[in-house]
């Protein structure tokens, strides 16, 4: 955090009371750090303290799933070694990961390149967006989805604009056009060339596409309004030095703005109040609030305002193929970023059954039970001709806070034992007698009886030689 803010050690010291030979010994890990100076240090840093530990967690995750990747497949690395390393040498796992993180990168660049050589397309550029969505991905875990400037900005539109549920479009487009001099329009999608909004910054105007729902018409107005008046914000955040390249930080932006927008039509205070009075009902707060399952799901993950949380939820989203598109752990849990995530969430079962929702209780592999809800949601494409797209949305949080949720109603969170046993991923789950296994594990050495077969093919049978 020192050298993220610029600050040599004098000047840190300066601002903690300690000499800068002390606060070497400190950051080299050859003093401990007190109880009085972490309090201070919180204060100087503006460090939540309750935030520790958890870039460890994230590290130990991240290093287990590089483990699994088949680069390494003759090593036996086990669970306890990689907690030994990144409690040890968190700097050297960090780099470490770093390495994979771009190796991977350019594996799937030659993959890229060798298709479009194939395709006699070697003059396109190989595409880097994938790099820039985990940079992303990982930019907002680390804030925790939470961004108080953004909220403290969503709130002061809502007074600036006299804003209220019902008219809210309009209210918008009357602010926009008084304070930034932007008039908007909503144009045929035949006029949009493929565009669902787009900002002309020469005239002053803003097209949204008729093919948008009036919901998602009020939500890309409220992200315009955030990139015109909220360019210090953004611009502030996004001098995170995790994010690398242009193409990350333009990502972030976007990213950003779309927080800033669901703060806008889902205001913190009353929304929280909102979910604790529905138990967290997803579609009784879409309803009262005019958005979907998924923008809700979404709005759900950001309550954590200090001394004015929410419940801790994760978010996943995949397509039917299995890849995930949007994550955000919480909950304890680290989802992957390279490999594929465990067929027995109930995520991958709402594709079974489009449109409803599906609770399961879920033990993970290290004992800890979490509540998963999951329903499958249609990206909103307007027009017949375009090819439907179909993603499940999967929430969930820990048992302990189920009781709080209203889907927990349907199960009995009182009977662990009937929790569905789940992992992360194969090759980092020590379940061997799961029958969705479709990889060994890491874990555990791989011996096969070629003479006999048990529930998958990489399960051991007792008695085999």
């Amino acid at each position: 955090m020192r050298i993220a803010r610029g600050w040599s050690q004098r000047e840190l010291g300066e601002r903690l009371g300690i000499s800068p030979s002390y606060l070497n010994l400190i950051e080299r890990e050859r003093r401990p750090i007190t109880t009085e100076l972490l309090l201070r240090a919180a204060r100087v840093l503006d460090l939540d303290l309750r935030s520790l530990g958890a870039d460890d967690a994230q590290l130990t995750a991240a290093m287990t799933e590089i483990a699994t990747d088949p680069l390494f497949e003759d090593f036996a690395v086990t669970a306890a070694e990689i907690q030994d390393l990144v409690t040890a040498h968190p700097n050297f796992a960090r780099m470490f990961r770093q390495l994979h993180t771009h190796y991977a990168e350019s594996r799937s660049q030659l993959e890229t390149l060798g298709a479009q050589l194939l395709a006699e397309e070697a003059e396109s550029r190989v595409d880097r967006t994938r790099l820039s969505s985990e940079e992303v991905s990982d930019f907002f875990e680390r804030h925790g989805n939470y961004f108080a400037a953004l909220e403290e900005a969503a709130e002061r539109l809502w007074a600036d604009a006299q804003l209220d549920g019902d008219g809210m479009f309009g209210l918008l487009k009357q602010h926009v056009q008084r304070t930034c001099g932007v008039r908007v329009s909503v144009c045929r999608s035949d006029d949009m060339s493929g565009a669902v909004r787009r900002y002309h910054r020469d005239r002053r105007e803003l097209l949204l596409s008729d093919a948008l729902r009036p919901q998602s018409r009020t939500f890309q107005l409220a992200l315009q309004i955030a990139l015109l008046s909220c360019p210090e914000t953004l611009d502030r955040l996004v001098q995170d030095p995790a994010l690398r390249s242009e193409g990350s930080r333009g990502l972030c932006r976007v990213a950003l703005a779309s927080y800033f927008a669901a703060a806008v039509m889902m205001p913190y205070s009353e929304f929280l109040q909102s979910a604790e009075a529905a138990r967290y009902d997803i579609e009784v707060l879409g309803r009262r609030f005019g958005v979907g399952w998924e923008q809700t799901c979404h709005r759900l993950t950001t309550l954590r305002r200090p001394g004015k949380e929410g419940i801790a939820f994760y978010l996943l989203r995949v397509d039917m193929a299995g890849n995930i598109s949007k994550r955000f752990s919480a909950a304890g849990i680290r989802f992957p970023r390279f490999s594929g995530l465990c067929a027995l969430w109930n995520i991958h079962g709402a594709f079974a059954q489009p449109g409803r929702v599906r609770v399961q209780l879920s033990r993970l592999p290290d004992g800890r039970t979490v509540l998963a809800v999951a329903r499958t949601v249609r990206r909103d494409v307007g027009t017949y001709r375009a090819s439907e797209v179909l993603y499940s949305v999967g929430i969930g949080c820990d048992v302990s806070d189920a009781r709080r949720v209203v889907y927990a109603d349907a199960i009995n969170v009182d009977s662990l034992e009937s929790a569905v046993p789940i992992g992360i991923t194969c090759r980092t789950c020590e379940r061997l007698n799961c029958t969705a296994r479709a990889f060994p594990s890491i874990g555990k050495p791989l011996r096969i009886d070629e003479n006999v077969r048990g529930v998958s093919f990489f399960a051991p049978v007792p008695g085999s030689k």
